[in-house]
C-alpha cells in the first residue's frame, strides 16, 4: 500500500500520531522543542499527532531520524528489535552512490571493508592491550 493510501485512514493517522507523541515524551521534548529539530511549526506536529494531518515523506524521514527509529515503526507500529538499525545518513549517501560508475563503486567498498577490517582487528586486540 502506497504511503499516501495508507494516510487516508483516520485511525492509521492517529496511531501514527500516538507513536510520535510517545516517542518525542520519551526524549523528554515539548513539541515546541521537537518541531524546531524538524524545522517546522509546533502547530503542524500537533496536527500529526493528533491524527489530523501526515506529514510529506521528507518530514517522515526527518521524523524518524530525530527520534531515532524507523519509519516503519512511526508507520505500522512495529517493534524496532525486529530491524536493524540502519543510519539514514549513511542510507543517503548510499543511494547517492547508486549514480556513481562501477568502478567508483567498487572504490568504495574497498574502502568500506579496509574499515570493517580495521575495526575487526582493533577489536580483536582491545582485550590483550
Amino acid at each position: 500500500m502506497q504511503y499516501k493510501t495508507l494516510m487516508k485512514d483516520t485511525a492509521i493517522r492517529k496511531a501514527f500520531g500516538a507513536r510520535v507523541k510517545e516517542l518525542r515524551k520519551a526524549h523528554g521534548w515539548t513539541q515546541k522543542q521537537l518541531a524546531a529539530q524538524l524545522d517546522i511549526r509546533f502547530q503542524l506536529l500537533n496536527n500529526y499527532e493528533g491524527g489530523q494531518h501526515s506529514p510529506p515523506a521528507e518530514n517522515l524521514i526527518k521524523l524518524a531520524d530525530v527520534l531515532k527509529t524507523t519509519i516503519d515503526y512511526l508507520l505500522t507500529g512495529n517493534p524496532e528489535q525486529e530491524f536493524p538499525k540502519v543510519d539514514n545518513t549513511l542510507f543517503r549517501k548510499f543511494q547517492a552512490m547508486e549514480r556513481f560508475s562501477p568502478n567508483d563503486k567498487q572504490t568504495v567498498i574497498t574502502i568500506i571493508d579496509a574499515l570493517i577490517a580495521k575495526h575487526k582487528v582493533e577489536h580483536a586486540i582491545k582485550p590483550i592491550l
